[in-house]
């Protein structure tokens, strides 16, 4: 008898309580723990979403319960949302986040498919010792990975990406000074901290692909290119599209990256939408306009996952 069920038995003998009493019982403690670090905090950043809250009015009162009641905060109701939709620097904010997410994952799904089919390849040799190596940036804590990419995109003539510039004849550039190349570097270091990651699951999925397979489409005189588009990419379609799901939220979350480098510049112009929020609440203090502009954030996030995984079919096989 498992534990679980010698749990249940010992509840269901309580008097007054049944066996469908023992499982919620049993389920309780992770629903404290879920709505202690998830649902309470989403709730407290929907609710100040509708306040003035300001460090001079949140914090007013005394104790945690003047906290928890949003201090001396006026209740605004929609007036914070319909200041950020009306903000120029939201929509700004909001079309360069979409169109980090668009390039990042693209880069993202792109090399790490190419890395994956070496790594799984009979020609290569010291497999094991290659993908024990990709999984080497996944050890490495993002804030130090990422400072160490802002000193190779640095805009002087130390910087790593100047110096192969101007070895091959070409001349330097001010990475983080500009806007485009700016994003070019955002690119670039999200690709590296995410590749482990997107490898690894396309690594699995080629593994599950069957031999068989590859060897008929050989005999029928298929190509490297004919066996990839018709044999191995709808084998692992699901697997790299959950996988990219997954990675496309991470982007659209991304702030290490742009705050770190050069905070969302030039002039803001870069900021995504998790910087854009973070200055207005604590650089601005205004915590009710920051809390809007992060639900807005989280529905955005919440529809994108749900619609991927409604078109992907990948919760197809799923009992309800």
């Amino acid at each position: 008898m498992s534990t679980v069920s010698r749990a249940a038995d010992r509840i269901e003998s309580v008097p007054f309580l049944t066996r469908d009493d023992a499982s919620l019982l049993l389920v309780l403690p992770g629903l404290f723990v879920f709505s202690a670090f998830m649902l309470f905090p989403v709730l407290y950043l929907l609710g100040i979403s509708f306040t003035n809250a300001q460090p001079a009015n949140l914090f007013a009162g005394e104790g945690v319960v003047a906290v928890l009641t949003f201090g001396d905060a006026l209740f605004v109701g929609l007036e914070n949302y319909a200041d950020v939709l009306t903000d120029g620097q939201f929509w700004n904010s909001f079309g360069v986040t979409w169109l980090f997410v668009a390039t990042s994952v693209t880069l993202k799904i792109g090399a790490s498919l190419a890395i994956a089919l070496v790594v799984t390849s009979e020609l290569v040799r010291g497999k094991r010792v290659l993908r024990s190596l990709i999984i080497f940036p996944m050890g490495l804590p993002p804030i130090f990975t990422i400072t160490v990419w802002r000193g190779i995109f640095s805009s002087a003539e130390f910087g790593l990406m100047n110096q192969l510039l101007t070895a091959f004849g070409a001349s330097s550039v001010a990475w983080l000074s500009g806007r485009w190349t700016a994003f070019v570097a955002y690119n670039v270091t999200e690709a590296w901290l995410a590749y482990p990651f997107m490898v690894i699951i396309t690594v699995s999925a080629l593994q599950d692909v069957p031999e068989e397979l590859h060897e008929a489409a050989v005999v029928d005189g298929a190509g490297f290119l004919a066996r990839f588009a018709h044999i191995t990419l709808p084998s692992i379609k699901r697997p790299v599209l959950f996988a990219s799901i997954l990675t496309s939220a991470a982007s659209f979350q991304q702030f290490l990256i742009p705050f770190v480098f050069n905070q969302g510049g030039p002039a803001r112009a870069n900021e995504l939408i998790v910087v854009y929020g973070y200055r207005e609440a604590l650089s601005f203090q205004q915590y009710g306009r920051g809390a809007a502009i992060s639900i807005i954030a989280l529905v955005f996030i919440g529809a994108f996952m749900w619609l991927n995984v409604k078109k992907g079919k990948l919760a197809d096989g799923v009992n309800d």
